[in-house]
């Protein structure tokens, strides 16, 4: 621990003296670097106190008459951070922009969401000028493979007389970081600090029993599992009533998702950390629906944490939180059900709540009067809910694609939650044990040590546009080549460049020593290596005759069920939902065109051709009714195929056979007839040429792999400014390396969106003009919202609401496909297939409909909203419509008709409180 007295400079002085404890060697040296003039990046564990460095750069801004913006990777750390800095420096000195709120943006310290930031460089906002410090808190977030980029962005498009400072979790190659970061932005101090200053200990529950994970008489450099944990899992392994118990216990869980851990129940858990002195605690439960299992599991149990004058603080902080809350709003919201657990001392926490619960549990716990959280990962991303321990009950999580393994650093991120400063003497991670988390994997996630930091960064359409606004064609290129991205890449290549060096004298080697061996055979090395190359050749044609033939197969699928028409039967032929299903809604055309069907079982879902073997046959007709959207009609459309009498094909379905190749027969014919061919004994050359082929490839592997990533930043950006060219969002002046953004191009700069280029086509091709504020906000929402899980809400045409929100919906999907295939044809990724899920529940609530109302309509359209998924869904509304907004002429009916939505989605849950 550093002294007041051990502080040098005046401004460090002056503001440590206003700090009620002593900082830490590492926050010293940071500080002391940054007083100096320097950017400081710094590396150190989740509570080792990285943010009093950034609170230095707003004393630093504020005592030099400049300015300092805070940014952070979302927005609730972004109201957190905006309150701590207000409790210190005022309301009139510090502002907070998160997109969808803006206080006081003109004050001289400044909190906002990176992405605000990054508008703000693009925008050469105003804000800028007198800018002297930004924060950048969480900076490892640039690996994030959804936003990361826009952490670059900002890093290399700041002026350079602005200190950064970056404040990152522990990784590996901070070194290289902050290489990068002073190649870009001149000097930068990188202070790296692997120490915890409170002690994490881990442990494991094994049913009743909690062990300490490593052996305590081990040398603490290279911890060993604690034997005794090992012992008592094998023998209750081998106890075969423990093993059956544990098979009815998961088939209870496949019934009864997030009623209970593996061998003990969540309330006695809870009872032994308080036992053991060990709340509170945070336990990560990886999905939402979990989180509220763990929650109603403690409610129907006798567990009580609170004595009854804190139930009653906690009423008074709730009352508080719920002012704003519309009356008849409190039923649809399970207000009753989520105060008696917070009365009795637990909580979840988790994205799908309202805001305003969220942050009453947040505050509660950091009273002390929550003293179990049940969280998502969500939690973990900085906001400041420390606790003396963390409970783990799985080590796989969702990440939006698939169920993965936690990854060392994510698990370090989490347990890292446990341990107060300042209060704990020590924390503690606890694993919940199963059959399937062994003691070995958890020690190598707890005692990993390699956490490197990748860039994500990649061009897209509305940074490629507003780079070259700024910067020209040129100054684009030279800006993707400054990147972190590029930096690593330039680094790999140099490993791997030597890797080829390497293969390529591999190769002359055995080329000699198959020089060698073919002599002995009396064989001339040319001969052989020839029979070796037809070999080969027939191998590749084989493989190419495979591949054409799925692909000509694939094609006559896609063909035929582009075909299909409303009512027809088909047997589907592959997936989960094998046998007849009718058609409810024709395919679009595309390159995967997926009608919507009805199957037997009743499920609904669009069907590709990775369900079909064969191209599907029309078995028969059924008629369908027009309303498909209830599941009344599901199930009488269903009850109709089953007793249809529609047959589906008898027998295993079998591709069909394909027509000889006859340059295939050629080459084996060759292979027959070539001397080489009836040779016998040449094993040992044959494992040569085997050899051979083997480095070969790697040899044309590297080569491929240098070539590409050298290149691949400026190949991609590249195909994007082509797909700008084509649809004239720029335009070649008679310089042909210079381009000028046009007046269409101007719309998409000021459009920050996934789907940036398609909703910028719709404005331009006027397929939301003269909606209604109600309409516009619905069909706006459709660019923006994902579906949590495959579900369907009707097509088009059977969509709640006027022909004039089905007529633009049509529009933007008919803008959707026009937009991809240019996309398609440059290589570019395609833009993501708009979903209406959510378009009648906001077009309810824009029209004035209450909270339930609004959550009925997405309900019936086939979407399971949560109260904070509606708020953020809603929230993202708003934020694009403000950018549509923002980017056309302010006469224009669209402006008016996107203010006067943002007026109708603003209000109630969506506006009352700070997300």
């Amino acid at each position: 621990m550093t002294t007041n007295s051990d502080i040098t400079g005046p401004e460090l002085t002056a503001f440590t003296a206003r700090l009620d404890f002593g900082i830490d060697p590492f926050q010293a040296r940071a500080c002391t670097a940054l007083e100096r003039g320097l950017g400081v990046l710094v590396c150190a564990p989740t509570g080792a106190g990285k943010t009093i460095v950034g609170e230095f750069a707003v004393h630093l801004a504020l005592a030099h008459g400049g300015k300092c913006f805070y940014t952070t990777p979302i927005k609730a750390l972004s109201n957190q951070k905006y309150h701590d800095l207000v409790a210190v420096h005022g309301d009139d000195n510090v502002g907070l922009l998160t997109g969808d709120n803006s206080i006081n943006s003109g004050a001289p310290v400044v909190v906002m969401t990176t992405e605000v930031l990054r508008n703000m460089i693009y925008a050469d906002s105003s804000t800028l000028e007198g800018l002297s410090h930004v924060v950048m808190d969480e900076v490892h977030f640039l690996a994030d493979r959804f936003r990361g980029a826009v952490w670059e962005e900002v890093i290399l498009g700041l002026d350079l007389g602005v200190r950064v400072v970056s404040l990152s979790a522990t990784v590996s190659n901070a070194e290289e970081f902050g290489d990068w970061i002073t190649t870009v932005r001149g000097d930068t101090a990188v202070i790296v600090d692997e120490h915890r200053p409170v002690p994490l200990h881990q442990h494991m529950l094994v049913g009743n029993r909690m062990f300490e994970l490593f052996d305590s008489r081990n040398d603490r450099d290279r911890p060993q599992v604690n034997p005794e944990l090992t012992r008592y899992i094998k023998h209750r392994v081998v106890s075969a009533d423990a093993v059956d118990s544990y098979r009815n216990r998961m088939a209870r869980e496949r019934g009864r998702r997030g009623n209970r851990t593996q061998g003990v129940s969540r309330p006695r858990l809870i009872s032994m950390l308080e036992n053991e002195g060990l709340l509170p605690a945070i336990t990560f439960i990886f999905s939402r629906a979990g989180c509220e299992g763990a929650l109603g599991q403690c409610l129907r149990s006798d567990l009580r944490l609170l004595e009854q004058d804190e139930a009653d603080r906690v009423d008074a902080v709730v009352d508080r939180h719920l002012t704003e809350l519309a009356p008849g709003d409190a039923d649809v919201l399970g207000v009753e059900s989520w105060r008696a657990g917070l009365r009795r001392g637990f909580a979840a926490h988790h994205a799908g709540m309202l805001p305003t619960f969220r942050q009453a549990v947040e505050e509660l716990f950091t009273l002390g009067l929550v003293k179990v959280v049940f969280a998502t990962e969500t939690l973990a991303l900085g906001i400041n809910m420390p606790a003396r321990s963390v409970v783990l009950e799985r080590l796989v999580k969702y990440n939006g694609e698939s169920h993965v393994d936690l990854t060392p650093g994510e698990y370090t991120q989490l347990t890292g939650r446990a341990g107060r400063r300042g209060i704990d003497v020590e924390g503690h991670a606890v694993v919940v044990w199963t059959p399937e988390v062994q003691p070995d994997r958890v020690a190598g996630l707890a005692g990993a040590r390699t956490f490197p930091l990748r860039s994500s960064f990649a061009p897209e359409y509305n940074m490629a546009i507003n780079l070259i606004d700024r910067l020209g064609l040129e100054g684009s290129r030279a800006l993707l080549r400054q990147s972190f991205a590029q930096f690593q890449t330039d680094r790999s290549v140099v490993g791997q460049a030597r890797q080829l060096d390497s293969a390529a004298r591999s190769l002359r080697k055995i080329d000699l020593e198959l020089e060698v061996a073919a002599g002995k055979h009396s064989l001339d090395p040319d001969a052989f290596t020839e029979y070796v190359d037809l070999r080969a050749a027939i191998k590749q044609r084989e493989r190419a005759q495979r591949f054409v033939r799925r692909l000509d197969s694939e094609q006559s699928i896609a063909e035929d069920l582009g075909a299909l028409k409303r009512g027809h039967v088909v047997s589907v032929q592959a997936g989960r939902h094998r046998g007849l299903a009718v058609v409810l809604d024709p395919a679009w055309r595309g390159v995967d065109p997926k009608p919507l069907v009805l199957s037997e079982d009743g499920w609904v879902g669009r069907v590709g051709t990775t369900e079909f073997v064969n191209p599907p046959e029309v078995l028969g007709n059924l008629r369908v009714p027009k309303d498909t959207r209830t599941r009344h009609a599901r199930r009488e459309i269903a009850a109709s195929l089953r007793s249809s009498g529609i047959e589906r094909p008898r027998g295993r379905v079998k591709k069909k056979t394909a027509p000889t190749d006859h340059e295939l027969e050629a080459l084996r014919g060759q292979l027959r007839s070539h001397p080489v061919h009836k040779t016998a004994g040449l094993d040992d050359l044959f494992r040569l040429a085997e050899r051979r082929a083997r480095v070969h490839r790697e040899v044309e592997a590297l080569e491929a792999a240098v070539e590409k990533r050298t290149s691949q930043l400026e190949t991609d950006f590249d195909a994007v400014v082509a797909v700008l060219l084509e649809l004239n969002y720029v335009e070649e002046s008679e310089d042909d390396d210079v381009l000028r953004v046009t007046p269409t191009g101007a719309v998409l700069r000021r459009i920050y969106s996934e789907s940036d280029l398609l909703v910028a086509e719709c404005i331009r091709a006027g397929v939301w003009d003269r909606l209604s504020p109600p309409d516009l906000a619905a069909v706006v929402s459709a660019v923006l919202f994902q579906s949590r899980r495959e579900s369907y809400g009707g097509g088009v045409d059977s969509m709640p609401g006027n022909r004039a929100l089905r007529d633009a919906l049509t529009g933007t999907l008919q803008v959707w496909e026009r937009t991809n295939r240019v996309q398609e044809r440059h290589g570019v990724v395609q833009t993501r297939e708009p979903d209406t899920g959510f378009c009648a529940a906001v077009s309810a609530w824009a029209s004035g409909r209450s909270l339930r109302e609004a959550l009925l309509a997405a309900t019936e359209q086939g979407n399971q909203l949560s109260p904070g998924d509606f708020v953020r869904w809603n929230r993202q509304v708003i934020d694009l419509l403000e950018q549509i907004r923002g980017s056309v002429d302010a006469q224009t009916p669209l402006a008016g008709a996107a203010k006067r939505a943002v007026a109708g989605v603003r209000r109630g849950v969506v506006a009352s409180e700070l997300d």
